[in-house]
């Protein structure tokens, strides 16, 4: 019990308390690509507290969406606790396997949608309607992913997934859902090119249009904790190496796995331009099918 106790503080400070720094670095190393200085490290820790005392401003009474960005920050906390974070298991690993962390992610893109769609705000309603067409195709790439590594562990615990990959070894399966859940993130965390749901230049931030003060706050440090979520998740499942099984030096070695993948992700959005909804779409049908291989050798053993 001390233990699970133990891990599930882990896992909470991992995605929430270090999640802003993790922007702050990823700020950082986009502003040196395009070769400017770039705030401070510790920005994201400033805006959140500023803006989390200004006041909540709203065009109109809306009381269903005052409880929304609530959601979604308390949904994406529960998420961190089903992801192994440097620990092999994850803290309620037995509470829910990885269908159960699907809905849950699932249900803080839904969260945000219903936010946007609350605010009768036009460039909402284009933000909300793109993030749509983005869960419709990029959801079906991670689920394929996770299902391929449940056929190969012969379980969907996240736990039973990555012990198996780790003795295993790479396998034909599990390098294209590894190469298929890469390809993803992208459109996961909302980076460039796969930003069209925010789009400021096109629609003046599209699903937070609307949104201040503490509600904007607590639905910019939702997506900060979901790009690490799901860049735990990538390092932990489809990149199990190494692990020593002291936790001591596998916690290091994870943050360490995950800064890796935030800067390439932030590398990725700092020399990419976005891409039309249309291309985004088509793309990850693209994707979807070849993910689908995945599955077929995962079944046939390779």
């Amino acid at each position: 019990m001390r233990f699970v106790i133990g891990i599930s503080i882990l896992n909470l400070f991992v995605a929430l308390v270090l999640s802003p720094l993790f922007e702050g670095l990823a700020r950082k190393l986009k502003a040196l690509v395009h070769s400017r200085i770039g705030p401070p490290v510790i920005q994201p820790y400033y805006d959140l507290l500023k803006l989390a005392g200004k006041e909540d401003l709203q065009p109109k009474d809306m009381p269903f969406a005052r409880f929304l960005p609530g959601i979604c920050f308390v949904t994406v906390a529960v998420a961190a606790l089903f992801v192994p974070m440097g620990t092999g298991r994850a803290p309620l690993g037995t509470a829910g396997d990885s269908m159960f962390f699907v809905y849950i992610v699932t249900l803080v893109a839904v969260s945000m949608i219903m936010t946007a769609a609350a605010s009768e705000n036009p460039f909402a309603y284009i933000g909300a309607s793109r993030e749509v067409m983005l869960q419709l195709t990029v959801e079906p790439v991670m689920v394929i992913a996770l299902v391929t590594a449940a056929l190969n562990a012969r379980s969907f615990g996240f736990g039973d997934m990555v012990d198996w990959y780790y003795f295993s070894g790479p396998s034909i399966s599990m390098i294209i859902a590894t190469i298929s859940v890469f390809l993803a993130l992208q459109a996961q965390v909302g980076k460039l090119p796969f930003d069209m749901a925010e789009a400021e230049t096109e629609i003046a931030g599209g699903l937070f249009i609307e949104q201040s003060g503490p509600k904007y706050a607590l639905l910019r440090w939702t997506m900060m904790a979901k790009q690490v979520i799901f860049a735990s998740l990538f390092v932990q499942v489809f990149i199990p190496w190494p692990r020593t099984g002291n936790l001591a030096w596998d916690v290091p070695i994870h943050l360490a796995k995950v800064l890796v993948l935030v800067a390439i992700i932030s590398v990725i959005d700092s020399v990419n331009p976005r891409l039309r909804i249309d291309q985004a779409v088509r793309y990850y049908l693209i994707l979807v099918f070849f993910s689908l291989a995945g599955i077929a050798f995962a079944v046939i053993g390779a």
